[in-house]
């Protein structure tokens, strides 16, 4: 019944990306196993990075559950289709909830989509990431597939208008290799390891964008250590304690 509701979505963010003629470059998706469970990883940067996630798992025909905050499920809009796609709430003072919900998933054979940072980060750059993926993999069994998404801050993202009349928008995809989620490793250690390979995968997403700010009033979007003016960790983190 789920994709029901699932793939006449897809169907239709396809078909709104054609609209906005979007550029998209996603390359690694052989990557996703066309069976199984798994736990895919990816940086958060942006509302929409589920969408793009989810997207580098078509061609493996594979639709992946998010775990996403359960005030999404309460949207009068949003709420029946992450229902109906068997999207996974994450209400953080019962987080066993979900993490349940989530290992049930895995074993059943499905791919659950994690964001480690817990939060977009508005800095553009990795922040710290919570062992809870990696514990899922360990308990289920199943590989953790680590990705990073580039470009969709640019339409719609922490502390910026949403912009959807923004056309010809290049979003890049990298999806990497599995990580095997060994049992007689500490959580910790997997974490560190698939942190350095989202990394990396940024990186590499990031040296592979087409095209740089047109002027200093576009650098909003570039990280401050790539040359542009988006806060830096520790202005976020100040931010914040006020």
């Amino acid at each position: 019944m789920a994709e029901l509701v699932y793939r006449p979505v897809v169907g239709f963010a396809r078909t709104l990306f054609k609209v906005w003629d979007l550029k998209i470059d996603c390359q690694g998706s052989e990557n996703i196993p066309r069976s199984g469970g798994a736990v895919l990883v990816s940086n958060h940067i942006s509302y929409l990075d589920f969408v793009f996630d989810g997207l580098a798992a078509l061609p493996q025909k594979r639709l992946v559950r998010f775990m996403a905050k359960e005030s999404v499920f309460r949207h009068r809009i949003s709420g029946p289709l992450m229902r109906g796609m068997k999207h996974i709430p994450v209400d953080r003072k019962q987080g066993e909830t979900a993490y349940a919900h989530a290992l049930d998933s895995l074993r059943s054979g499905e791919i659950v989509g994690v964001f480690p940072e817990a939060t977009i980060s508005q800095s553009f750059t990795l922040k710290s990431f919570k062992s809870g993926a990696a514990r899922m993999a360990q308990e289920a069994g199943v590989p953790l597939i680590p990705m990073a998404v580039w470009g969709t801050q640019r339409l719609w993202t922490k502390g910026h208008p949403r912009n959807f009349k923004r056309s010809h928008i290049p979003i890049t995809i990298r999806v990497g290799e599995a990580i095997e989620a060994s049992r007689d490793k500490y959580a910790g250690a997997i974490t560190r390891q698939l942190r350095e390979r989202v990394q990396e995968l940024l990186e590499a997403a990031q040296r592979a964008y087409p095209v740089r700010p047109k002027g200093p009033e576009d650098t909003w979007w570039m990280p401050a250590h790539l040359g542009g003016t988006a806060p830096t960790p520790e202005q976020v983190k100040a931010a914040e304690a006020h």
